[in-house]
């Protein structure tokens, strides 16, 4: 049974740092292109950053480019999402999603397929 656990959320003051986990199994991380989401109550889901199953190629939206870090520990089966200089603006349930996709992905579409597989969720609170 593929499943995808989440962890790591919380409460942070504004400029604070946080590091999302998400704990697969059922498939190898290696394997699969992984994501992280966000979604605001009455708003699209974001794709947030999303990592290549050679971990060859990471995307990052605009809006966390130079604040937030994806990686990847293939021996733990886990991705992880290390999030600085959190703002007010951050604040919404995080997801880790994954996809099987064969052939090559352009890095700006990592987070573009339809995921198929996602944990329960995150939660991300950051205090002005």
């Amino acid at each position: 049974e593929v499943q995808l656990v989440e962890s790591g959320g919380g409460l942070v003051q504004a400029g604070g740092s946080l590091r999302l986990s998400c704990a697969a199994s059922g498939f190898r991380v290696n394997e699969r292109v992984i994501g992280w989401f966000r979604q605001a109550p009455g708003k699209e889901r974001e794709g947030v950053s999303c990592i290549s199953s050679s971990a060859g190629s990471t995307y990052y939206a605009d809006s966390v480019k130079g604040r937030f870090t994806m990686s990847r520990d293939n021996a733990k089966n886990t991705v992880y999402l290390q999030m600085n200089s959190l703002m007010t603006a951050d604040t919404t349930v995080f997801y880790c999603g994954a996809v099987y996709l064969v052939g090559w992905v352009p890095t700006r579409a990592l987070c573009r397929p339809h995921y198929n597989s996602w944990g329960q969720g995150t939660q991300v609170t950051v205090s002005s």
